[in-house]
């Protein structure tokens, strides 16, 4: 049996990722302080198979460090500094484990949108393991959250240790064959940079029994055009900006 759809309409990027530091708790936090209740977060797979949050595949942009993050140990990425990078106030602000994160969103009954996003050739493993994970981590919570990913394989190895989880594919571009994909996948959604969508692309994916979700959508003006094509979900990074309510 699938599973009911988990997310509503707005969606928070990274957490609140421009206010605060992208894909940390304090960036939930910002995000539920402006009245979120649906977030979505990049995850991948220290060395050791410790799933964590982090959107690059290196440590440069949003750390002190240097290099792939996969190639370290989970002990040694938990003391990593991820909030100074963003300012002062975030200072010592550290990448949070999959595990913190689904304590946090759970205890405050939060939809989570989890983007896979794996080492380059971490692909199938990294959805496997965010797959289990999951179901363990949230098992019994009444919670579902959605897998996306940019990348087919990540989102099959999903389907093979939690083929229930809705799922959703990932475009920033319409590639010759990209709805066969999300069919063959089994998604639930298909989510698109947001340029790429229009009216007859809402309706296509309605007649296939698919959502249309799109990103990164920061300006009223795109959020109002897509709202009147029937878009099914958004997601923002401009929390302070859209009010989820409305």
């Amino acid at each position: 049996m699938s599973a009911s759809w988990p997310m509503p309409f707005w969606i928070a990027h990274r957490g609140a990722g421009k206010l605060a530091p992208e894909n940390t708790l304090a960036a939930f936090r910002e995000g539920a302080r402006h009245g979120y209740r649906a977030f979505e977060c990049d995850v991948k797979l220290s060395a050791d198979g410790i799933p964590f949050l982090l959107h690059d595949a290196t440590l440069n942009r949003t750390t002190p460090e240097r290099g792939v993050a996969g190639e370290r140990g989970w002990a040694e990425l938990a003391r990593i500094d991820a909030g100074a990078w963003h300012s002062r106030a975030y200072a010592g602000e550290p990448i949070p484990s999959l595990d913190a994160l689904a304590r946090y969103v759970i205890a405050n009954r939060f939809a989570l949108n989890i983007e896979i996003k794996p080492t380059p050739g971490q692909e199938l493993v990294t959805g496997q393991v965010v797959g289990r994970e999951v179901l363990r981590l949230w098992a019994g919570s009444g919670l579902l959250p959605l897998f996306s990913s940019f990348q087919p394989e990540a989102l099959a190895g999903a389907r093979e240790t939690a083929p229930d989880l809705p799922r959703g594919l990932l475009l920033d571009q319409l590639s010759d064959g990209w709805l066969d994909q999300a069919l063959r996948l089994q998604c639930r959604a298909v989510i698109t940079n947001y340029a790429l969508m229009n009216q007859a692309l809402v309706e296509q994916l309605h007649a296939a029994g698919l959502k249309a979700l799109v990103y990164t959508v920061n300006d009223p003006a795109s959020a109002e055009w897509l709202i009147g094509n029937g878009v099914d979900g958004i997601i923002t990074d401009a929390v302070d900006r859209f009010s989820p309510a409305g």
